[in-house]
Parts: C-alpha cells; sequence; structure tokens
C-alpha cells in the first residue's frame, strides 16, 4: 500500500435504475417543464448513489475547485460521509467518544474507540479518532500506527494527512514533513493551511541548503 510504503521511511456501486411513471394529467393541470423533468431524474439518480459513489463524487470536486471556501464546504460535506460508519452501534460509540473526550475522560474515550474498531475494523474514521486522540496524548509512535490504518483504508482522508505532517514536523523529518503536505493538496488544493505549511517547510529547507 502506497501508505505502508510512506510511513515505513519514518520508523458498490449498484446498477442505477428509475421507474418513471406517467399519469394522465388533469384537465386544467399545468405541463411540467422538461427542465424540471431533468433535475427530478438527477435528485433521484443522486438519492440512489452509494456511500461511495458520493464520495468519489465530492472528492473529484474538491480536487478541481479552487475557492477556498467552497472547497472547505466541499470538505464538510466528506467528512459529513465519513462519520456515518453504517453502523447504528459504532455511530453511538463515537458519539460517546466525543462526549467523553469534550468532558476531558480521554481514557473513557480511548476505551469506545478500541470498542468501535474491534467491531468494524474497517471505518477509517474510529482509526482516525484514535489517531488524533493518541496525539493529544503525546503517544506519537501510536498515533502514527493509527493514521497508516486510516490511509490504508481511505488513501485520501485528508486529515490523517495533516496528522501525519504534523507529527512528521515535530520529529524533525521536514523532508518527510512537505511530501505529506503535497499529497494533501493533491486532493485539497485550496486548502489555506495547507498552502502555507507547504511553503514554509519549502522555505525551510530551501535556506538549509544554502
Amino acid at each position: 500500500m502506497p501508505a505502508m510504503r510512506f510511513l515505513a521511511m519514518t520508523c458498490a456501486a449498484l446498477p442505477l435504475s428509475i421507474a418513471l411513471l406517467s399519469a394522465a394529467l388533469p384537465v386544467h393541470a399545468q405541463e411540467p417543464s422538461p427542465a424540471k423533468d431533468k433535475e427530478k431524474i438527477v435528485e433521484q439518480q443522486d438519492a440512489h448513489l452509494s456511500q461511495q459513489q458520493h464520495l468519489d463524487q465530492l472528492f473529484a470536486q474538491l480536487k478541481r475547485e479552487r475557492d477556498a471556501d467552497k472547497a472547505d464546504n466541499i470538505a464538510d460535506e466528506i467528512r459529513g460521509e465519513w462519520n456515518d460508519s453504517g453502523s447504528a452501534t459504532v455511530n453511538l460509540l463515537m458519539q460517546w467518544t466525543d462526549k467523553a473526550i469534550q468532558d476531558k475522560r480521554n481514557a473513557a474515550a480511548l476505551d469506545f474507540l478500541d470498542q468501535a474498531i474491534a467491531l468494524k475494523p474497517g471505518y477509517a474514521e474510529s482509526w482516525n479518532r484514535r489517531a488524533t486522540l493518541n496525539y493529544a496524548n503525546g503517544a506519537m509512535r501510536k498515533s502514527m500506527s493509527d493514521i497508516e490504518h486510516v490511509l490504508d483504508i481511505e488513501p485520501r482522508h485528508f486529515g490523517a494527512l495533516s496528522g501525519m505532517a504534523a507529527i512528521l514536523s515535530e520529529s524533525g523529518n521536514d523532508q518527510l514533513a512537505l511530501k505529506a503536505w503535497e499529497r494533501f493538496l493533491d486532493i485539497y488544493p485550496a486548502n489555506r493551511n495547507a498552502q502555507e505549511q507547504l511553503n514554509t517547510l519549502a522555505e525551510k529547507l530551501a535556506g538549509s541548503r544554502t
């Protein structure tokens, strides 16, 4: 996996079908416009998209968008999709995690995340949340290990890539941190913070060579 190789340097779509029903209009009914009919069909198609198909569409939009505010809105939609594990039990554990973190009960939060990961190891956001919590607790190796799992499941997870870049920077691996930000910006090019971080690191590395 690309994420596994990168870390080693530092230590369905169901077929869409739409049934269009036609009914005789009342004598005084207004004829629907072709534009409205087309819009309704598009809405019906969107409603039948799988979560993965919807994410693929959002990531394509995010990659094309150059307006920072519009890109932020798309990124928020992506995060919203990530927050739904598809399991009511895992979703509840994630809610308990958030509440425990708010109450500064980090040990309980970690326990909830461990349970969520055990129940659904293919759910990237539980790994990502645990990576964030481990980072906050100063457990950098554990955080990086969790980030590895996130990126194996979802290589486009820009949140995990920013966490990776932060850990690499703090450990003095500026060259690898720069590569992490480059990967981030390939996915989310309009993000201002990532642009600034990349420029700062590039200038720092250029200065160290002179």
